[in-house]
């Protein structure tokens, strides 16, 4: 059968006192070694009895581990004061915090009751001066910005007096033309009346509408080629005239001969 519970209060019996504690303290000892170990801690159990007799145990060294244990002490009482000043001043900003919330709503007109006539007074000096600052502020972007026109405007006059004498100078090098010259081809159409006359087809002209060709050059040299080679190629209106009245004749007296009679015709074969 296993042990029972043992109520832990003090023993009132001093044998039985002075046997608990010798075995209990060679077991924290114990206990104190086999963690050290067992974990690879650094272990240190210092027990004073009744009588005031010392027992310790310690892994590495009572005293290095005294003075570790002091350094811990120190360094977390001097993170408790740290924290400390932390929250003093963390109140601090949140103060101020809340005081620059309250005047910027001043400033824009919000929560003017509180405040007392000279508390108003003054507020209103303050958008006084800001107002003229930002005037100032703004006529002087005015001002850059008109500098900064004028200064572009000057530029751009200059830059366009240099492309006018370049355009000058480009002119001077050009051959000048008296007539006008277009920018684009001229096609000229042949002059029916100056066609050919074609016999067989009873003398008729022929009609052409146009005459579309491609001429290189000047428009007024192609012109004046054209006219040229028109009045080589076409006959004079004097011979078409007389050609012309020669075959009426003849055509008339051979009708003539036609509805004359068989007598008189041979009266002309004889003459």
């Amino acid at each position: 059968m296993g042990r029972g519970k043992i109520e832990i209060k003090r023993i009132e019996n001093a044998n039985s006192r002075q046997v608990t504690f010798s075995k209990r303290r060679s077991g924290l000892l114990k206990k104190a070694r086999e963690l050290s170990v067992l974990c690879d801690a650094e272990v240190a159990v210092i027990v004073f009895s009744k009588s005031g007799k010392l027992f310790e145990y310690s892994s590495t060294g009572m005293k290095q581990t005294l003075s570790r244990y002091g350094n811990h002490q120190s360094s977390s009482a001097s993170k408790a004061e740290n924290l400390q000043e932390d929250c003093a001043e963390v109140d601090i900003l949140k103060d101020q915090l809340s005081k620059l919330q309250e005047k910027h709503l001043q400033l824009q007109g919000k929560g003017l009751n509180p405040l007392t006539f000279k508390e108003l007074q003054s507020l209103e000096q303050q958008l006084y001066h800001a107002l003229i600052t930002v005037r100032e502020r703004k006529e002087r972007l005015l001002t850059n910005q008109l500098e900064e026109s004028r200064l572009k405007e000057q530029r751009a006059e200059l830059e366009n007096e240099t492309l006018r004498r370049q355009v000058q100078e480009l002119r001077s090098f050009l051959p000048s033309f008296t007539h006008y010259v277009p920018s684009y081809i001229k096609c000229f159409a042949i002059d029916p009346k100056n066609a050919l006359i074609n016999h067989d087809s009873k003398c008729s002209l022929q009609n052409t509408d146009s005459d579309t060709t491609l001429q290189l050059g000047l428009p007024g040299e192609a012109h004046d080629r054209r006219t040229n080679e028109g009045e080589r190629e076409s006959p004079s209106s004097d011979s078409v005239t007389t050609n012309t009245s020669s075959e009426t004749a003849e055509r008339g007296d051979q009708s003539s001969l036609a509805n004359s009679p068989p007598e008189a015709k041979r009266q002309r074969f004889s003459v």
